[in-house]
């Protein structure tokens, strides 16, 4: 558990937890604690017991604010995407006038990138913190929307360059994670949309106003994740197309070669009978004389299907 107190975005550590129960002069006291801390923290600060059921017993929460007496309990989705794979890590976050407490199990790369913004921004209070931990929660996600976007565009070159079996997998993994982000969207848009909204006394009213800015831009993202949606649909369809081409490519290369062999077999074949008065069968050069015929029909078969570009 990490105790700070936060002046004008300046960090001071702070060493005692009882300290933190009377409200500073100046600033707000900042908790980033993990699960094992919530028994002593809500022993000293009366968290409520729902919320810390939930922070203990759910691992993936849905994003949601509850109020209570003296705090809020909010639970927002941190993204993140490693590796081509995405993953959603719960941010629980508990309010109080003079003080923010911050639970997770995973380190969350948003509590690491905001304390420079903190300190930019000469952050003094407990709801602006909170403003700016959820915008950049939103912004992450737009971040991973332009990922997802390039990662798109390099299926769709790949597909058309060279198709491959494994591209099928590409696409239904991928079609499955966005439309899973999508829905994961739809409750955490509803949070911002309540914290724009809705009347709250531990949040400064001005600063409610820029909320909505955020809601923006999760609904934006959302609507990107729509696209694409749409997208992964008409990537199966150049999927399907293109192997429909190659193996139309690969028949018609066939029949190119059956037919250029046609007449070579109807040569052998003449030649291979058994009969004793066929022309040219005592040639003394007769063999390689219908070896030149085989040979000058063949070119001559290729030279005419390559000239209409049928192979």
């Amino acid at each position: 558990m990490k105790i700070r107190l936060v002046q004008n975005g300046i960090f001071t550590p702070v060493e005692e937890l009882s300290l933190t129960t009377v409200p500073p002069e100046d600033g707000f006291y900042w908790i980033e604690a993990d699960v094992e801390d919530l028994t002593e923290l809500q022993e000293t600060f009366g968290l409520h017991e729902l919320a810390v059921e939930d922070t203990i017993d759910e691992e993936e929460q849905r994003p949601k604010i509850e109020i209570y007496d003296n705090h809020y309990f909010i639970v927002i989705n941190s993204i993140r995407f490693d590796d081509e794979e995405i993953y959603l890590r719960a941010l629980n976050v508990f309010l109080f006038k003079h003080l923010v407490i911050t639970v997770t199990r995973q380190k969350i790369s948003e509590l690491r990138t905001i304390k420079p913004i903190l300190l930019r921004e000469q952050v003094n209070s407990a709801d602006y913190f909170l403003y700016h931990v959820i915008d950049l929660v939103v912004d992450n996600y737009s971040h991973v929307a332009d990922r997802i976007e390039a990662r798109i565009e390099k299926l769709e070159e790949d597909i058309l360059m060279h198709t491959k079996k494994s591209h099928l997998n590409e696409i239904i993994g991928l079609r499955s994670e966005i439309l899973w982000l999508k829905k994961a969207l739809g409750p955490q848009r509803e949070l911002i949309w309540t914290l724009n909204k809705k009347d709250l006394k531990l949040i400064d009213g001005q600063l409610q106003k820029y909320f909505s800015d955020i809601h923006e831009n999760a609904v934006k993202t959302a609507e990107t994740f729509d696209t694409f949606r749409d997208l992964m649909g008409n990537l199966r369809e150049a999927y399907q197309s293109s192997l429909s081409n190659r193996a139309n490519e690969i028949m018609r290369v066939f029949t190119a070669m059956t037919t250029i062999f046609m007449p070579l077999t109807v040569i052998t074949g003449i030649y291979g009978m058994n009969f004793d008065n066929i022309p040219e069968t005592h040639m003394e050069y007769g063999y390689y004389f219908v070896l030149g015929i085989m040979l000058v029909v063949a070119v001559s078969f290729f030279w005419f299907f390559k000239k209409k570009d049928w192979i």
